[in-house]
């Protein structure tokens, strides 16, 4: 019961680490003239609700990793490459979308990471069974996600 007190917490850590990081790298890009002035998606919410979306996704995140990892005998290290792969192209996407303005290659990198949260998500349904309903919120708003960085980059 400790152990998963303790591996969740590390998650937790881990994964707000993520977001502190990432907004470091943005360097204020979402007030930025340069992102003002972009065509946004029609479907694009209000500055807010990403704040509030992320901090939610990364707290059931973390219930779901503590979860997932005690499925295994161990910690498994193939879990937890998968898991840094996500938390770097979580991190990576602020720096190239927001502060390089690299919108094409924030489109291939947060498209990476759709991908490996949908491989999260289904890889373990099984296994975890209605437990896995603790990363859909993350698998939706990497949908939307993805589809508003795509507008930037088809119609700018």
């Amino acid at each position: 019961m400790q152990k998963s007190y303790i591996r969740f917490f590390i998650f937790l850590i881990v994964n707000f680490l993520a977001l502190y990081i990432g907004t470091l790298l943005m360097n204020d890009g979402p007030r930025t003239e340069w992102y003002i002035n972009l065509n946004k998606a029609p479907w694009t919410p209000p500055g807010w609700v990403f704040g509030a979306a992320w901090t939610t996704i990364m707290l059931l995140f973390a219930f779901y990793m503590t979860k997932l990892s005690f499925e295994f005998e161990y910690l498994n290290k193939n879990l937890i490459i998968l898991y840094a792969v996500q938390w770097f192209l979580n991190v990576i996407w602020n720096f190239l979308f927001f502060n390089q303005h690299l919108t094409s290659a924030g489109l291939f990198s947060i498209f990476l990471l759709w991908l490996l949260i949908g491989y999260f998500t289904f890889k373990h349904l099984k296994q975890l069974k209605y437990y896995s309903l603790l990363i859909l919120p993350y698998l939706i708003w990497m949908t939307i996600a993805t589809s508003l960085n795509a507008f930037v980059v088809f119609k700018n």
